[in-house]
């Protein structure tokens, strides 16, 4: 009979650990995910992997592409801030620091860790084929940081370690002798990639949403995105990139963007192209002055 109280104390202990965390809410859509790991573990994980990741990465000797990648980047990094610091989220700006590479290597793929480390492989260039279609993919990208889906991911897993040990600790009737660092250590070593992370649909489609009005937000033309996206469905099938490879149809996906479209285009300004300016010369004419003398005649007396 104690025993069985004891087991039942460890799993509401462990329960209650899994409960705890920080609410965070999603700019725009408004949705609300519970994080069991801080800001500072993902950074902190996240720049370790990436630091290994462009090790052995080839950054691209394409320096027009390259920079290319970075100024479309940088814009929409810059967008996005503003939009942040304006309603409401300015303690997030400290979280990103953004950083874009290309990397030579012909999959048509791009990924984002958490902080602000974007990567896009040349592959994707040509079926993006112009800056705006670009901008919808880092902005898709950016999104993923923003709404910080690596930690929602990552807490998912979380969530599975400390399952486990539940349910070890009711079996055992021990205590559960772990703590959120633990776990995320744990969950760390048994290989949670940020360059290989696969999003849920949810998270996928949560970042079409967003990416698609930081584009807009960046002064780039949302529509540009179902041309892009149509152009991506017709890549045969073993060229297609694992990318959003657990995203729903391109069918789907596309009829999504096309709804969120109105929304989107409230955020866009259309560049203005002032009119040339003619300068017309003004035509000046000097009037000749003529001076008619006057004829004296002497009468003869």
């Amino acid at each position: 009979m104690k025993k069985s109280i004891k087991s039942l104390l460890i799993v509401g202990l462990a329960l209650l650990t899994v409960g705890c965390g920080t609410t965070n809410t999603v700019p725009i859509t408004g949705r609300k995910t519970h994080l069991l790991v801080t800001d500072a573990e993902i950074l902190n994980l996240s720049t370790q992997q990436y630091q290994e990741y462009m090790k052995s990465a080839k950054v691209s000797t394409n320096q027009t592409n390259g920079d290319m990648v970075k100024r479309v980047g940088q814009k929409l990094a810059s967008a996005v801030e503003t939009f942040l610091k304006n309603n409401g989220y300015a303690n997030e700006v400290q979280n990103f620091q953004w950083e874009f590479n290309l990397v030579a290597d012909n999959q048509v793929n791009a990924f984002c860790m958490p902080g602000g480390k974007i990567v896009v492989y040349e592959g994707l260039l040509p079926v993006t084929q112009n800056e705006a279609s670009l901008a919808i993919v880092l902005g898709h990208e950016i999104a993923h940081a923003v709404a910080k889906h690596s930690a929602e991911q990552l807490s998912k897993k979380m969530r599975q370690q400390q399952a486990a040990q539940i349910g070890g600790a009711v079996l055992t009737a021990g205590g559960m002798g772990s703590n959120t660092a633990s776990i995320l250590n744990s969950v760390a070593s048994a290989g949670f990639n940020f360059a290989n992370l696969k999003y849920s649909r949810d998270n996928e489609s949560e970042a079409d949403h967003l990416g698609l009005i930081f584009a807009a937000m960046a002064g780039y033309d949302p529509q540009v995105a179902i041309d892009f996206w149509q152009r991506m469905s017709q890549l045969s099938s073993n060229k297609r990139s694992e990318f959003f490879s657990d995203h729903t149809s391109d069918e789907i996906r596309i009829a999504a963007l096309q709804k969120q479209m109105t929304e989107a285009l409230k955020y866009y300004t259309p560049p203005t192209t002032e009119p040339a300016k003619t300068t017309t010369a003004k035509k000046t004419t000097t009037k000749k002055k003529t001076t008619t003398k006057k004829k004296t005649t002497t009468k003869k007396k």
